[in-house]
């Protein structure tokens, strides 16, 4: 390297790292992650990308936009609540400070009063009894597929597992409830038609190695026309005169009969109409955070609990505390979207399509994540340019709309009124990466 080469002058990796603000951002980043950033703006610097006077300016802008985790925060404008690309539900402002509490030294497992090991998650579990009263008991596991597993390895052992054809299906990144179901090691008993099954195709099936009646909510499946299927009611009476445990699998998390959602299947009515063991999803229309919430009979409840398995798929300690507010405490995100009011979410978008000159257009938002897949909810969308959506999913804030017919609809459903004005910013911002200039014409 000649005297003359530019090079020379790129900062010494000794000297960045002792810079004030590098040390003061280490305590919070990590010495790794600073490390990696002075390397990346030296390489630059010797690839003759940035001149090497500017070595250190880089760095220290680049120090201070990054933040502790690789995840971004995202206005969630697509109108689909439930948004399993974008982590499910949105938790509560109770539920993340309760994360707070427990990212320290909790009493998760500890008496406080004798000082001696206590039962988990107790909390958690006497919330989910008062907001469902018609559960003797609850369990929490890790996810709703980890609480399915649970229920069947323990209830039906290696034996078989009663469903109706019409029930084994198949959700989002092709995972396939069979083969959950089938790697525990029991056996599918297959019933019915795909289209139609009765009681009577239950009663034929079981034997001597009948393990458990299952039934499934289908979620975002359907099949209209010439259909029957047997209900829990029905179920139940079959399940007493053979001595064999039902499960309900609801997934979707709903505890209790909402008006938005009349045809969605819930907690209280599954385990009144006789399931001995409900299964749901914690993290869909409950509000909360993932976990698989498991809620019946005390004493099938207590026995999925004192089995190995359990303690193999346990929840953590964090999702105890952030599930015991998001049920004990205020409407959840998730809730306050669902029954949004179509009037105000207009104004609202009136309030956008002004700032940044669209069209405002019906639009219907749905539940997602399974959740009552035909039920449309009514509201409005701000109409840009397709060419609009790439910029503002690369923003700053990173903003999801929903691209459908050629255009880039964004929808305030989901949207904190509070994020309004980082919406606008936002959706100026990318108007302008775009080149775009959309009209005003409102309707």
């Amino acid at each position: 390297m000649g005297a003359d080469d530019p090079r020379r002058f790129i900062p010494r990796t000794d000297r960045l790292l002792s810079h004030p603000e590098l040390r003061r951002a280490g305590a919070h980043l990590g010495s790794d992650v600073i490390g990696s950033i002075v390397q990346q703006f030296q390489a630059l610097a010797r690839s003759g990308e940035i001149a090497p006077e500017d070595v250190e300016s880089r760095i220290l802008a680049a120090v201070s936009s990054r933040q502790v985790t690789s995840l971004k925060s995202v206005l969630n404008a697509t109108g689909v609540i439930v948004h399993t690309n974008l982590g499910r539900a949105p938790l509560s402002e109770a539920s993340r400070e309760a994360l707070l509490t427990a990212a320290g030294y909790v009493d998760v497992e500890l008496d406080l009063v004798d000082g001696t090991r206590s039962g988990r998650g107790v909390g958690a579990r006497e919330a989910l009894l008062r907001a469902c009263p018609a559960a003797e008991s609850a369990l929490v596991v890790n996810n709703g597929a980890a609480a399915l597993v649970l229920a069947t390895t323990v209830l039906a052992g290696l034996g078989e597992v009663v469903i109706s054809r019409g029930e084994l299906v198949e959700i989002g990144a092709g995972f396939r409830l069979p083969d959950l179901i089938e790697s525990t090691g029991a056996r599918l008993r297959e019933v019915g038609t795909t289209n139609r099954t009765h009681l009577r195709d239950y009663e034929a099936a079981l034997g001597d190695r009948t393990g458990c009646l299952l039934k499934v909510h289908p979620s975002n499946f359907r099949i209209s026309g010439f259909t029957a299927g047997v209900d829990v009611h029905q179920l139940r009476s079959l399940a007493d005169e053979y001595n064999i445990p039902l499960v309900v699998d609801l997934g979707s998390g709903l505890l209790e009969p909402d008006q938005m959602l009349p045809d969605e299947p819930d907690v209280a009515s599954a385990l009144e109409a006789g399931a001995d063991v409900v299964t749901v999803s914690g993290d869909k229309l409950l509000g909360g955070p993932q976990a698989g919430l498991l809620l019946g009979r005390a004493e099938v409840i207590e026995t999925l609990a004192r089995h190995p398995l359990a303690r193999a798929l346990r929840t953590d300690k964090l999702t105890l505390a952030a599930l015991e507010a998001t049920v004990s405490g205020p409407v959840t995100p998730v809730v306050a979207a669902l029954h949004a009011d179509p009037a105000r979410l207009r104004e609202r978008t009136e309030v956008l399509a002004e700032a940044v000159g669209c069209a405002v257009v019906e639009h219907d938002g749905r539940v997602g994540g399974g959740g009552g897949p035909d039920v449309p909810l009514p509201g409005w969308a701000a109409q840009l340019p397709q060419s609009v959506a790439r910029p503002l999913r690369t923003g700053d804030p990173p903003v999801l709309p929903r691209v459908h017919d050629g255009a880039c609809l964004v929808d305030l459903r989901c949207v904190p009124e509070d994020d309004d004005e980082q919406l606008i910013a936002a959706v100026l911002a990318a108007l302008g990466r775009a080149g775009e200039t959309p009209g005003t014409e409102s309707r």
